[in-house]
């Protein structure tokens, strides 16, 4: 990455997390201890910047200093791997799994957007609608995006219905769809402790298959698709990152 390159991204992202944090350029600089002039330059790729403003810019704006230097120099490829499937699909699971390997965090995208949001999923729809979910899920990866050049991500299992977003998805990370049978979809939500999903619902199961039919066109646009009925977690992890390997 040339220099100046490597200087604007760093800029877009202080500037990105001074505007989540609500604050000024002038209370920026104030309470980092530096000039005006100095955090304008930095947002803009401009300044000179030295590992001990950095770090105090990071601390004044709440973001580790890590998400500010994880960039891609050039010595290796970004590796961002994004899990696609239905909920019991084993994505949480699975990516924890493969994150270990590869040996970079972990993230479930609706956790950032509960994040966002100051509210978990079920009160975001029944308040705001899916509109509004959507709304959170572009903002949410895009930000993802920005501050993580490698990581595992779990998405939601019904991104691939937002185009601009499944798209963006699948031009910025390594897609893998962990495909399982219907029955095991729901096993695993039972497993969880969840029966809100065939709670009073005599036609869930049916239902459930209908969406995994509807949906398994989009989740075949993966790079890889990995089977998890009757796969244990580690080996599953194992699968995709030979192929990671390989690929």
């Amino acid at each position: 990455m040339r220099p100046e390159a490597l200087l604007s991204v760093i800029g877009k992202r202080l500037a990105s997390a001074r505007q989540r944090a609500g604050l000024t350029l002038s209370e920026t600089a104030s309470r980092a201890g530096l000039s005006r002039r100095y955090v304008s330059m930095a947002e803009n790729g401009e300044a000179n910047l030295s590992i001990l403003k950095l770090a105090a810019l990071s601390s004044t704006l709440r973001i580790p200093l890590r998400e500010l230097c994880d960039l891609d120099l050039g010595a290796a490829p970004a590796l961002r791997v994004a899990l696609l499937g239905l909920r019991g699909a084993g994505k949480s699971a699975v990516g924890r799994a493969l994150a270990r390997r590869l040996e970079v965090p972990f993230f479930e995208l609706d956790r950032l957007i509960e994040d966002r949001a100051g509210m978990s999923l079920s009160p975001l729809f029944e308040i705001h609608g899916e509109a509004r979910y959507r709304e959170l899920e572009r903002a949410a990866l895009e930000d993802w995006l920005e501050h993580h050049g490698s990581g595992v991500l779990a998405t939601g299992g019904s991104i691939v219905r937002d185009e601009p977003a499944f798209a963006r998805l699948r031009g910025t990370c390594r897609t893998v769809w962990l495909k399982a049978a219907p029955e095991e979809h729901w096993q695993r939500v039972v497993d969880q402790g969840d029966m809100r999903p065939m709670r009073n619902n005599p036609r869930a199961m049916a239902e459930l298959k209908q969406i995994l039919a509807a949906r398994e066109p989009a989740y075949a646009l993966a790079d890889f698709t990995a089977l998890t009925s009757g796969h244990d977690v580690e080996g599953v992890a194992d699968e995709i990152a030979a192929w990671l390997g390989s690929a």
